[in-house]
């Protein structure tokens, strides 16, 4: 997929900068099976009865895995990659990591961390706009259970990850976008022996490794894959991924970040 021809990805308002910095760069895996999930905490009561959104809250929610689990079993049948539990999770723990490392309070990143798990739900109508179909489906399903505000942001961040109609509206939404990008490795591929024919597969195949560093003190965010390029060439990866590569650029200078792009050890970006 590609970024709208008439404008650049992602462009919109920036997100709020962040306050503070972790002095020591720590790396955020990006690997296909990561051992633990975020701390979600507990789930404390919050004004007029509703609770504050956690991780692991919404994933003890039935409805919303029976909307993962459905989002899943239709990207199958058209043919895309895993997008289900492991997906899910994995963006969820990549979205805290960028925002806690990166200064941001623990609430923020909570909730960003909520987003990045929710953010694909839409995709159990349709691939097309699955953002702000999954962010309906969202608000419909927590609606009066969680706080507005939270609920607010996490919808907006959820309606705002892809490319071709994406705004980083909030500093949660660039993170989601950092995190949901950053997952490309060969355990997404369904079948490997229809990489010869789909670039996408092919490429996700190729991605022996995947992982999403990010440097404190130097404000960066890195993206590093190793690419087995026996399998797909680099620049098959650009040729598909180039919009997404600009609007994680877009994410991390929303942050207050520099994103960076390193493939076999190289920096390209």
């Amino acid at each position: 997929m590609s970024g709208s021809a008439e404008r650049a990805p992602g462009r919109g308002p920036a997100g709020a900068r962040p306050v503070g910095a972790d002095p020591e760069p720590r790396p955020v895996g990006a690997d296909p099976a990561p051992e633990a999930e975020p701390d979600a905490g507990t789930v404390p009561a919050a004004a007029g009865g509703s609770e504050l959104l956690t991780l692991e809250r919404v994933q003890q929610d039935e409805e919303l895995s029976r909307f993962i689990a459905a989002a899943d079993r239709v990207m199958e049948g058209l043919g895309y990659t895993e997008h289900g539990f492991r997906h899910a999770n994995l963006t969820a723990r990549i979205a805290f990591q960028v925002l806690s490392r990166l200064g941001y309070e623990e609430r923020i990143a909570t909730l960003g961390c909520v987003a990045g798990y929710l953010h694909d739900v839409g995709n159990m109508v349709s691939r097309e706009f699955h953002g702000q179909t999954g962010a309906v489906l969202v608000y419909q399903a927590l609606r009066g259970r969680a706080p507005g505000n939270d609920l607010a942001a996490v919808v907006a961040a959820i309606a705002n990850h892809e490319e071709e109609n994406g705004y980083l509206v909030s500093p949660i939404a660039a993170a989601v976008i950092l995190a949901d990008k950053s997952d490309v490795h060969r355990s997404r591929v369904r079948k490997s022996d229809n990489i010869e024919f789909d670039i996408h597969d092919r490429v996700n195949y190729a991605a022996e490794q995947s992982f999403l560093r990010v440097d404190s003190a130097a404000r960066t965010v890195t993206l590093e894959l190793t690419i087995d390029t026996a399998i797909s060439k680099v620049m098959e990866y650009f040729e598909i991924f180039l919009g997404r590569m600009q609007l994680c650029r877009h994410a991390a200078e929303a942050l207050d970040a520099r994103f960076k792009l390193v493939i076999n050890g190289a920096e390209l970006a």
